[in-house]
């Protein structure tokens, strides 16, 4: 109990002291340190991702720009990395659609509408379409979007074994605790939810204060969350989408070269860490598996219990989570995308 005292107040007395660093103006006018805040974990491939663009930058700026990368969730959750990047405290961000939530609810409809995609190619071809779009209306906040990504599928893990909807209201779920609108929402559907920060979610697992976690299996991995939470139920809820965002202050300072050479290589990393995100999802199960975490699958029954009931909570997320333009237009893509495929386009 001491060590876990001792620990916490090492990390916020080490936070602070970050915190008052990063409010000392840099040198010039000119930007030349981009912070970027992140709560993929440190030595994660996806860190190293961010990394390898960093140092591609500093190579197109002959050493002019230095990417410092704050990862684990140092800088907070998305939701004050959001608000750090609005006072100049970080300039950038790798954040998923809760945090850019927070600029533009637009982004919410990748995402936050479950089981509305049946592959991710689905997926790919909606973001294709609305890009344009999201990047108007991030742009038209402030910020800049230099690459776009996905982790693959959200799963259901679990404290204790559950299929069916109704056997997860008997659980607490986690809920992110910045988006209170889906907090709202996951409790009329008379839920539990548990709304913490990414950050308290093992230890949550742990004492019972949640037991049920939606999240990607490299994640949980990566957290030991299936140490605690010994259960994955095999339905494809949401994908986790995500981007790389930088505000437009700093962005607008840089040279026109600088940038055309950044975005070349931020288009690099969101393949490479798409790529190596959804690998590793897999990759994750099986690693889990040999340490005691039992996936359930799901029948096309169950499936389709789960499906009739993601589609009754959609008049509850249109307008609300989702604003209703574009939720109606990822479901007008969706029906194009399937169209095009019945006709074998």
């Amino acid at each position: 109990m001491e060590s876990y005292v001792a620990e916490k107040l090492y990390r916020r007395t080490g936070i602070a002291l970050l915190a008052l660093q990063l409010l000392v103006p840099a040198p010039g006018h000119a930007q030349t340190k981009i912070r970027l805040g992140t709560l993929l974990p440190q030595g994660s491939s996806q860190y190293q991702v961010l990394e390898q663009m960093g140092q591609e930058w500093r190579t197109a700026s002959s050493g002019k720009i230095t990417l410092t990368i704050y990862a684990g969730g140092t800088m907070g959750s998305e939701e004050e990395m959001v608000r750090r990047m609005r006072v100049g405290q970080i300039q950038a961000a790798t954040l998923s659609v809760g945090g850019l939530s927070e600029i533009d609810p637009a982004v919410g409809a990748l995402q936050k509408i479950p089981m509305v995609y049946r592959s991710l190619d689905e997926l790919e071809y909606v973001r294709s379409k609305t890009e344009p779009e999201l990047e108007r209306r991030l742009n038209d906040k402030g910020f800049v979007v230099i690459f776009w990504a996905d982790a693959g599928w959200v799963h259901i893990f679990s404290r204790q074994q559950a299929f069916r909807p109704e056997d997860f209201r008997k659980t607490k779920v986690f809920v992110g605790a910045g988006d209170q609108d889906e907090v709202k929402v996951v409790k009329g559907l008379r839920f539990d939810a548990v709304p913490l920060e990414w950050s308290d979610v093992l230890t949550s697992l742990q004492t019972g204060l949640v037991d049920t976690v939606p999240t990607v299996p490299f994640m949980a991995l990566a957290g030991q969350y299936d140490l605690a939470a010994r259960h994955m139920l095999d339905v494809k809820w949401v994908p986790l989408v995500g981007a790389t965002v930088i505000t437009k202050k700093a962005w607008d300072s840089l040279p026109a070269d600088w940038r055309v050479a950044f975005k070349s290589a931020a288009a690099r990393a969101g393949q490479q860490m798409q790529s190596r995100s959804r690998q590793e999802s897999d990759q994750a199960v099986a690693a889990m598996k040999k340490r005691g975490l039992q996936v359930h699958g799901v029948s096309p029954e169950l499936d389709a219990e789960w499906r009739q009931f993601a589609e009754g909570v959609y008049p509850m997320l249109r307008g609300n989570l989702v604003p209703a333009e574009m939720f109606d237009e990822v479901t007008r893509l969706i029906a194009e995308y399937r169209s095009k495929e019945t006709r074998g386009q």
